[in-house]
């Protein structure tokens, strides 16, 4: 971790709000005029598109066991790390970007589902902000949340993402049910593995909970909405968290835990911005001091 050169980031996904989340980091950068270098995890994933679904054919067949993007085999993870440790060190590093669709994939005049060139990031931001699934991996090959000032973490309980992913992958993508359920399965060692203990290594965690029935993600017909959740945030270290000034600004939110905190969903926003505008800002300020 670095005091000169800070890097947040947010680890978490589908189904937790990261929209929201989104949304609201760059609220704080825009009110608090902060320069942020924004690096999306997709961004290091090691193949594109097409080369993802040969080395999952292949590994399935070789090794009788998927890849996934959740796992090390298909990710650089050894190069985020060597990204945010430069960064770190000196504000500089490079990224480059993952066109998901043509609409993002049209002003570089490629395909879909492949990557822009690896670029230097632009001098003299005020921090590096990263959102993806990896800001707290760690591996016997790389330690990326060792190089973290700011940690934070947004998931949905398990059957709300299982929920999500069939949703979005059977209406929006065109898939089957029976073929996102294999997906499911097929990733399930790597999520396990990966995804699950970088919330153990977070500074702050937004887990969201739907308040309706997600019993059976398989048979959901929608989504669950914001509304239609609470959001328990948990503190790893809650010294200097001003609970009472927070349970006052937000209404119908409660305490279940010495370090935990319970808000509505429709106010994650809220929470988000309250909560993290002042670490941030105790972090530039101590960057630039």
């Amino acid at each position: 971790m670095s005091q000169k050169h800070p890097v947040i980031a947010v680890t978490g996904s589908s189904g937790a709000g990261t929209s929201t989340v989104k949304n609201s980091f760059e609220q704080i950068f825009r009110r608090q005029k902060l320069k942020a270098t924004i690096v999306e995890g997709d961004s290091f994933h090691r193949y594109d598109r097409e080369a993802m679904k040969k080395a999952v054919t292949e590994s399935e067949k070789n090794n009788g066991r998927s890849i996934s993007h959740f796992g090390p085999e298909a990710n650089e993870f050894e190069k985020l790390e060597a990204l945010f440790k430069e960064y770190s060190d000196s504000g500089k590093g490079q990224t480059r970007l993952y066109l998901h669709n043509d609409e993002e994939a049209e002003p570089w005049q490629q395909k879909a589902g492949t990557f822009t060139p690896w670029k230097d990031i632009e001098p003299g931001s005020d921090l590096l902000f990263y959102e993806g699934l990896h800001g707290g991996v760690k591996t016997d090959n790389a330690d990326v949340a060792k190089h973290v000032d700011l940690l934070v973490g947004v998931v949905p309980i398990v059957n709300l993402e299982w929920i999500q992913k069939i949703y979005r992958d059977t209406s929006a993508r065109g898939y089957s049910a029976e073929a996102v359920t294999h997906t499911i399965l097929r990733r399930m060692h790597d999520y396990v593995h990966y995804i699950t203990p970088q919330f153990s290594r977070t500074h702050i965690n937004f887990q969201r909970v739907p308040t309706v029935d997600t019993s059976n993600p398989f048979i959901a017909r929608a989504i669950p909405t914001l509304d239609e959740s609470m959001v328990v945030i948990r503190f790893r270290n809650p010294q200097g968290v001003d609970f009472p000034f927070l349970l006052n600004m937000i209404h119908d939110s409660f305490m279940s835990r010495p370090n935990t905190i319970v808000v509505p969903g429709g106010k994650m926003g809220m929470a988000i911005e309250l909560i993290l505008t002042p670490l941030i800002l105790d972090i530039v300020a101590k960057s630039r001091a």
